[in-house]
């Protein structure tokens, strides 16, 4: 992973650092930034006006995560207010790759990807991305996601 550039995504989600969410010295413990990414992947979709998961359900599918990848450049801490960049990069035949990254002002703090499967809600078994969902994304993304 490398340094993203803010350009590269057209989303950002807001948050503000809860006491909660970090440690004795006041960063943030180092799990919060899944979850972190996890809320704007959330936002995301409600900006692509996908109701999740509920539209994927009526296809029979669902998503499941299979990889996280977080890369830690500076700590957050109590407080601040933060921007999270979440962009599909690629869209697979099953798989929808998430890059993200979170920024305090102009710095970033971390990058990272999240990969998700869609598959049978019931066995788990892999189903090709509906078209409908990669038409949507590839309508809002500023930056193309590879196929």
């Amino acid at each position: 992973m490398a340094k993203l550039s803010r350009e590269d995504f057209s989303f950002f989600h807001p948050l503000r650092v809860r006491w909660a969410e970090v440690d004795p010295q006041g960063i943030v413990f180092n799990g919060n930034y899944l979850t972190y990414a996890d809320v704007a992947i959330t936002e995301y979709f409600r900006a692509l006006e996908v109701a999740y998961p509920a539209d994927l359900l009526k296809d029979g599918g669902d998503f499941f995560a299979v990889k996280t990848l977080l890369e830690y450049l500076a700590p957050a801490r109590f407080d601040e207010q933060l921007e999270v960049g979440v962009r599909v990069s690629r869209l697979g035949g099953a798989s929808m790759a998430f890059e993200l990254g979170i920024w305090r002002e102009e710095q970033q703090l971390t990058s990272g990807e999240v990969v998700y499967v869609h598959a049978d809600a019931d066995n788990r078994k892999s189903l090709r991305l509906p078209d409908w969902l990669r038409e949507k994304v590839r309508g809002f993304e500023r930056t193309a996601p590879t196929d």
